[in-house]
């Protein structure tokens, strides 16, 4: 447990080093108005909380900069939330009052925002297909493992899946799913249908099904949505524009993981729910260990559909990123909702 002490000194450094991207001595900090200790008691302090795991030293610079461990008690104890400043608050509005945009531009649209005011690299997932209704679904056999799924839209949409068959299913058995699937599904959102399937499929499958599991697991691999299909990105090249990262060699593997649209989808939508912020070492990818990765949700009858978030350094301004974000979740909730609903 840190002192009050502490606690003070640590919000400081954070603060200085997220401004300045300058390793903070205590002299630095006993200038500030809001720190009423002598040097001596600082760096006392600082050695401190070196020694605790919350500042490293890096090289042999007399000043320290914030670890993982240190930014992660700042963002869930210290941390204060920044208004949005007029010109910001005005932008996401206007955003949010064009109602001739569709969602999908107004995703793109938002993430282009983001990534503009903070400065940092925005990234989006959009909602799985929710203006979409199932039409019909097809499951054509290609051999004993392996068939089509042909699942179309009532807007005309196609898409074609390679799933696979489970051991010993017959064509009828696969037939008699079909028509299941096309009478219990038909005319149902797309982005309802995994909740569907589990509140009336598995049901009726659990009775006459003998590989219940297996079904019930191609139904889904058949219905699957790829993430990276709904993927945004905006400012891909803004990391090199932070002074830790501009060295090209540092930053080259952040750059080509920003290509692997796939592992990025991975990295923003494998917690879809309420606000996920994850910092440097946390991150399980060594491309994004000096990152740091903050998501926030938004919402369509009260569950999570997609997400908007931001990559930046671990040196992130935390109070103004968590801020916007949570204005745009909510703005985009309440724009989904109504075009839903259509109202």
């Amino acid at each position: 447990m840190l002192s009050d002490r502490q606690r003070l000194i640590l919000n400081a450094i954070v603060d200085n080093y997220i401004r300045s991207a300058e390793p903070v001595g205590s002299r630095t900090i006993s200038k500030r108005d809001d720190v009423n200790f002598s040097s001596a008691t600082i760096r006392n302090e600082m050695a401190d909380l070196e020694e605790l795991g919350y500042l490293e030293q890096p090289h042999t610079s007399a000043g320290r900069i914030p670890s993982t461990k240190g930014y992660r008690f700042y963002v869930d104890n210290l941390i204060k939330p920044q208004l949005l400043n007029e010109q910001e608050a005005v932008d996401f509005k206007q955003a949010f009052a064009e109602r001739i945009l569709h969602f999908e531009q107004l995703i793109d649209y938002t993430a282009a925002i983001l990534s503009q005011v903070t400065n940092y690299t925005s990234i989006a997932l959009g909602p799985e297909m929710f203006e979409h209704r199932l039409k019909h679904v097809q499951i054509v056999p290609l051999n004993e493992e392996q068939a089509v799924a042909i699942v179309v839209t009532h807007t005309g949409r196609v898409e074609n899946k390679l799933i696979d068959l489970p051991a010993g299913v017959s064509a009828q058995e696969v037939e008699k799913l079909v028509n299941l699937l096309n009478h219990k599904l038909h005319d149902v959102p797309i982005w309802k249908l995994r909740q569907r399937i589990y509140q009336e499929i598995a049901i009726e499958m659990k009775r006459h099904a003998e590989q219940y599991d297996e079904m019930l697991h191609m139904i889904e691999s058949a219905f699957h949505e790829d993430a990276s299909d709904r993927l945004v990105m905006h400012g891909a090249t803004k990391i090199m524009s932070q002074p830790e990262f501009r060295d090209v060699e540092k930053v080259k593997d952040i750059l080509e993981l920003l290509e692997q649209s796939d592992q990025i989808a991975h990295l923003f939508g494998s917690s879809l729910d309420g606000m996920q912020i994850t910092i440097g070492q946390e991150n399980q990818l060594d491309a994004i260990k000096n990152c740091s990765i903050i998501t926030s949700s938004y919402y369509l009858d009260g569950k999570p559909v997609g997400t908007i978030g931001i990559l930046g350094p671990t040196r992130m301004e935390y109070g103004k990123v968590i801020s916007v974000l949570n204005y745009l979740a909510k703005g985009l909730s309440r724009i989904l909702t109504k075009q839903f609903d259509g109202k």
